[in-house]
C-alpha cells in the first residue's frame, strides 16, 4: 500500500471577482505529481486553528511536506516588520506551528520547502532575515520570479547529510525567495549553503528525519532525478 504523504495547505485571498477577500483552500499542483511521482499518495491537509482537527488530520498520515507561499511573522521571533517584508498570514502561521509541533511528537518524517524551511527553523527557536539584503555579503537573486522550472544558482551542499547521499556536494536551483534563515534553531544543522553564504537547507540532528530547502524542488521533479529523490527519500522514511 502507497504511503499517505500529507502536504500542508495554504488560503488564497480572491483580490477582485465577486467576492473579494474570499479564501480558498489549496496546494500548487506541482507537490501532488511529486508526491504521486514518487511512489505516496498525497494527501492536502487545509490551514485551520482546531489542534484537534489537527491531531486527526495527521492521524492519518505517514509523512508531511510543509509547503511554500507566505512570509513568515517576524514578531513570531522578536522582530518588527522590515520595510521589505512581503504578505504575512496569520492564521497559516498558526496552522504550520501546531502543525509542526504535532508533526514532531508523533514522529513523522518531515521535509520542508521555501516557506516550510523558514517556518520549522522559527518553530524551533531560529530567525530569518526578513530580505537577503539584510545578510552581509549576499549578492545573489534568490528570486527568478516567473519561471518555475528553470534552475539559477548553485548551491554547495555539505558533506554527510542527508542532502550529500543524493546531491553529492554541489546542485543547481530554482529560486523564488527573499526571507532566509539567519540563525538556526537548536536541534538542527545547516546541510546547503549558496555561495553568497545564504543557507539553503537544513536538517535535524536528532533521530526524527527532518530535512528542509529553500528552493522548489517540487518545480524541477519531472526532468530533474535529483530533485525527485527528495521527495522518494520522505516516502522511503515514511516506510520505516
Amino acid at each position: 500500500m502507497r504511503k499517505k504523504i500529507g502536504i500542508s495547505g495554504n488560503l488564497l485571498f480572491d483580490t477582485g471577482g465577486m467576492f473579494p477577500g474570499y479564501a480558498r483552500a489549496y496546494v500548487n499542483d506541482d507537490y501532488v505529481d511529486a508526491v504521486i511521482m514518487a511512489g505516496g499518495t498525497p494527501v492536502i491537509l487545509p490551514v485551520n486553528k482546531d489542534a484537534d482537527v489537527i491531531d486527526e488530520q495527521l492521524t492519518g498520515i505517514d509523512a508531511l511536506i510543509l509547503s511554500g507561499w507566505y512570509d513568515v511573522n517576524p514578531q513570531l521571533y522578536g522582530e518588527e516588520p522590515h520595510v521589505l517584508l512581503g504578505d504575512v498570514c496569520d492564521r497559516r502561521d498558526c496552522f504550520d506551528a501546531i502543525v509542526i509541533q504535532r508533526a514532531m511528537e508523533k514522529r513523522l518524517p518531515i521535509l520542508g520547502i521555501c516557506r516550510g524551511i523558514q517556518i520549522l527553523n522559527v518553530v524551533f527557536g531560529g530567525t530569518l532575515y526578513q530580505d537577503c539584503s539584510e545578510a552581509e555579503g549576499s549578492y545573489i537573486k534568490h528570486n527568478q520570479e516567473h519561471i518555475p522550472n528553470r534552475v539559477s544558482h548553485s548551491v554547495h551542499i555539505v558533506p554527510d547529510t542527508e542532502l550529500s547521499y543524493i546531491m553529492g556536494d554541489k546542485t543547481t536551483v530554482n529560486s523564488f525567495h527573499h526571507m532566509a534563515v539567519r540563525e538556526v534553531a537548536p536541534g538542527f544543522r545547516v546541510s546547503a549553503v549558496a555561495p553568497d553564504g545564504i543557507i539553503e537547507g537544513i536538517e535535524s540532528t536528532n533521530d526524527n528525519f527532518v530535512l528542509a530547502v529553500q528552493w522548489h524542488p517540487e518545480m524541477l521533479h519531472r526532468k530533474n532525478s535529483e530533485m525527485l529523490a527528495l521527495f522518494q527519500l520522505l516516502v522511503a522514511k515514511a516506510e520505516k
